[in-house]
């Protein structure tokens, strides 16, 4: 029997929380599987993804591997009805009310292809820049998914039923950023997307922790405008922070 989520998460040099990430879904008792696909990784990821993880897919190619070419090696390697994608550093708590509830939007709404949830860091690393920014950032997402029918979100926590996905061909690997809401946009033309605000998925914050929220959300305004004029990030290039 195929497990009804396959949830795949993308990792490059996560070895400090690939581990932590993997068995915190342990604890979910809807049918699943779990798949990391890793860009290459220096560290011990892979590795350690494959003492937990139900398949590993590694990255074999040349150049870099974009977010959006792992998403698309992991969901080829999926047997799910439903493609779940979750940053590496990201948690979700309670796992079975979590996906129970997704999974009623689904069952409820026919032509409904994705959702997705709001955002908070974890409370024990949050900011109040962190509390403002996300809690904004989320309250967009909703009104854009939810009113205006107008597919917008991050990464961070991704659910689509495979078969939209696969209609529209994944991700858009070229893109280095905004590959997320592209991919949530394509899909708002065929169904329905929509932000689920009794879900919250946590994360650590990290980049913004790393660089700065008024270099994060410069950087951010930028891709944001420059794809919707030109279709493709201004970004050349998405920097890893560890």
């Amino acid at each position: 029997m195929n497990p009804k989520l396959s949830i795949i998460v993308v990792t490059l040099n996560e070895e400090s929380v690939i581990k932590d990430t993997i068995t915190s879904l342990k604890s979910l008792t809807i049918p699943h599987e779990i798949i990391v696909s890793d860009g290459k990784s220096t560290d011990k990821t892979a590795e350690i993804a494959k003492q937990y993880a139900d398949k590993v897919v590694v990255y074999s190619g040349i150049p870099r591997q974009t977010i959006a070419m792992g998403r698309n090696d992991g969901a080829a390697a999926a047997t799910g009805e439903f493609l779940v994608f979750l940053d590496a550093d990201s948690r979700i708590l309670h796992t079975d009310e979590f996906f129970n509830e997704a999974l009623s939007r689904f069952e409820n709404k026919p032509n409904l292809v994705a959702i997705t949830a709001r955002l908070r860091v974890f409370p024990h690393l949050e900011t109040f820049g962190d509390w403002l920014v996300f809690g904004i950032l989320s309250a967009i997402i909703r009104f854009q998914n939810n009113v205006l029918h107008k597919g917008e979100s991050t990464g961070e926590f991704q659910m689509i039923r495979s078969t939209a996905f696969h209609k529209l061909h994944g991700f858009n690997a070229n893109l280095v950023t905004r590959e997320d809401a592209d991919m949530f946009y394509r899909l708002s033309k065929i169904g329905r997307t929509m932000l689920d605000p009794k879900l919250t998925v946590f994360h650590t914050g990290r980049r913004a922790h790393k660089i700065g929220w008024p270099k994060l959300l410069w950087t951010w305004f930028i891709n944001v405008i420059w794809f919707a004029l030109f279709k493709k990030a201004k970004s050349n290039e998405w920097t890893v922070i560890r």
